[in-house]
């Protein structure tokens, strides 16, 4: 049920984001707001596991910030993967960064062969919340529905 939702609500962003180019804040807060939920689910301890979770999610947005910093991603990706990182297993979070990377890499490709088609000097956006929300996607497939996964999760 809370893994559901949490696919709505990475489609409600990845569709934002494709049309409009932003992912709002309070989009980005129902996210991370609802974690907390998840963990009750899964019957997370406070410690370690909770605080394991916390502190990784924070280590992934001050990354992500850095990388707002110098102008490589927006905002609105940042939030959002800082609250994702709150749901999803910390054994997955590599691995979701990898499939985010390489969805990220083909709409990049997809943006550049696409300008050069309609010869634009205007560099375009990209909605690296679709790259966010795939990965996203794909890690909750891998924690809560593939009972053979390739990953092992522990």
């Amino acid at each position: 049920m809370l893994a559901g939702l949490l696919a709505v609500l990475l489609t409600v962003a990845a569709v934002s984001d494709l049309r409009h180019r932003i992912i709002s804040n309070r989009l980005n807060l129902t996210i991370a707001l609802t974690a907390p939920l998840a963990w009750w689910y899964a019957d997370m301890a406070l410690w370690p596991d909770i605080a394991l979770q916390i502190g990784v999610a924070f280590a992934v947005f001050a990354a992500f910030v850095a990388l707002f910093a110098i102008g490589g991603i927006g905002g609105g990706d940042v939030k959002m993967i800082g609250a994702l990182a709150l749901w999803i297993d910390v054994s997955l979070l590599a691995s979701l960064l990898m499939v985010m990377a390489l969805v990220g890499g083909v709409i990049a490709a997809v943006m550049i062969i696409r300008k050069r088609l309609s010869k634009s000097e205007q560099n375009p956006e990209l909605p690296y919340g679709v790259a966010i929300a795939a990965g996203g996607l794909w890690a909750l497939h891998q924690q809560y529905l593939n009972h053979f996964p390739l990953i092992a999760v522990t």
